[in-house]
C-alpha cells in the first residue's frame, strides 16, 4: 500500500499573506505631489494689438536674489511682512498717489465697487531656492484670497472660500484679479 503524503494547508498562508499586505498599505506613506495651483495664461496671439502701457505706480515689484533675500519695491523686507505689504499696496486705503490707481466698476452682486489696478510683478534669481520661491508665492496668493476673503464676508456673510454660487465667485473674483506678473527667472544679482 502506498503512504499517502500530507497536503500543506494553503489556505493560512494566504490569510498571512493578504494581512501582510495590509499592513504594509496601512503603515507606508504615499508621497503626494504638491504645488501651485495656477492657471497659465493662453499663447499670445501674434495679431493681437500689444497690451496697454502700464504706469509704474500700479506695478509692485517683487525680487528674490540667489541668497534668498526679498526686496520690495526697492525695500529689503522680511518674507513675513511680505502678505501685509502686498495687502497695503493692493488696497491703497489712503489714496496714496503712489500706490495703485483705483477704478469703480459695477459689478453683478456687489454693486459699484473701487477695483485696483495693481499688478504684482515678481522676479527671481536663477539661484533662488525652491523653499523661498514657493513661501513668495504662498504670500503674494494669501495677500489676495485675505483680501477676497475680506469682502466677501462684508457683501455675503461668509469667506470667499466657503461661497458655493458661481456668481457669487466670479464677483469676487472680477473686483479682486489675481493680478501677478511672473517674469522670466534671469540673474539678479546681490
Amino acid at each position: 500500500m502506498a503512504r499517502m503524503r500530507p497536503e500543506i494547508n494553503a489556505g493560512s498562508m494566504a490569510d498571512i499573506a493578504f494581512l501582510l499586505l495590509i499592513f504594509f498599505l496601512v503603515t507606508t506613506t504615499m508621497d503626494v505631489d504638491v504645488g501651485i495651483t495656477r492657471m497659465l495664461p493662453p499663447p499670445i496671439d501674434p495679431n493681437a494689438p500689444p497690451p496697454p502701457p502700464v504706469r509704474e505706480r500700479n506695478v509692485f515689484v517683487v525680487l528674490v536674489d540667489r541668497h534668498d533675500r526679498l526686496m520690495v519695491e526697492g525695500q529689503i523686507t522680511s518674507i513675513d511682512r511680505l502678505r501685509d505689504v502686498t495687502k497695503e499696496f493692493l488696497l491703497n486705503p489712503y489714496d496714496d498717489p503712489s500706490k495703485p490707481e483705483k477704478r469703480i466698476e459695477e459689478i453683478p452682486h456687489l454693486g459699484e465697487i473701487e477695483v485696483s489696478r495693481g499688478i504684482i510683478s515678481l522676479q527671481n534669481d536663477r539661484g533662488t531656492s525652491y523653499e523661498m520661491y514657493i513661501s513668495v508665492q504662498n504670500e503674494l496668493a494669501a495677500a489676495i484670497n485675505e483680501i477676497r476673503d475680506e469682502m466677501s464676508k462684508e457683501h455675503f456673510g461668509m469667506k470667499f472660500s466657503d461661497l458655493r454660487d458661481q456668481e457669487l465667485i466670479d464677483a469676487i473674483r472680477h473686483a479682486v484679479p489675481m493680478a501677478i506678473s511672473e517674469a522670466e527667472p534671469k540673474d539678479i544679482g546681490g
